[in-house]
């Protein structure tokens, strides 16, 4: 069963409705108690960085989430969700969960006239781990949906898992050990986004 948690972000029904779809039972919640019970998390999030770790740390899921990863349980964070993982975000001055080493910063377009913040649309991405569970079988082919105006900087080269271009190559997913995150919405995009979430709740 994988617990989506709820702290006041995030499209959350859209990703019980895509997990639905694969065969796989979830709830959402914001019980530390069912979140410790289930096989694994999933942290979803569309907003600003200060907001969501607000909510977090005003809950107490932010320590909660941090056993959860400490214990080995498999974490997905989805948009907002990936930037908590990290450490810190130009977006605002609280600090991240940590638990990946990466620096979430504003897309830098000043020099690129024909593209707008925020990144917006369907984007194909590439996939630069080749052993990484969450993208096990999918080839390159896959589109998948953005909304978004900061982006990744991974702190550690073997971080990064998904990348995807738009004005410059940039960091698209990320991954430590247990603890996955992707940039884009999974929820939203259809088949491709299902290939991932089902290889999240199998192998992950």
């Amino acid at each position: 069963m994988t617990a989506i948690i709820d702290y006041g972000l995030g499209n959350l029904y859209s990703i019980v409705n895509m997990l639905h779809h694969i065969g796989e039972e979830s709830v959402i919640t914001s019980d530390k108690y069912m979140i410790g019970n289930a096989d694994r998390l999933i942290l979803p999030g569309v907003g600003k960085f200060d907001e969501g770790m607000g909510n977090l740390e005003r809950t107490g899921l932010q320590e909660v989430i941090r056993n959860e990863a400490k214990s080995g349980k498999a974490i997905l964070g989805i948009c907002l969700g990936m930037q908590l993982l990290g450490i810190n975000s130009e977006e605002g001055k609280k600090e991240g969960l940590s638990l990946i080493p990466f620096r979430t910063v504003r897309f830098d377009l000043e020099n690129v006239q024909s593209l707008k913040v925020p990144h917006m649309g369907w984007e194909r991405v590439v996939f630069t781990s080749s052993d990484c569970p969450l993208t096990s079988g999918l080839d390159g082919r896959q589109r998948y949906y953005f909304v978004h105006s900061y982006h990744a900087v991974c702190e550690e080269g073997n971080v990064e898992i998904v990348s995807c271009d738009y004005g410059y190559c940039f960091t698209a997913g990320v991954r430590k050990r247990n603890v996955y995150g992707v940039q884009f919405h999974p929820e939203k995009s259809h088949r491709y986004g299902m290939a991932l979430l089902g290889n999240f709740v199998r192998c992950c």
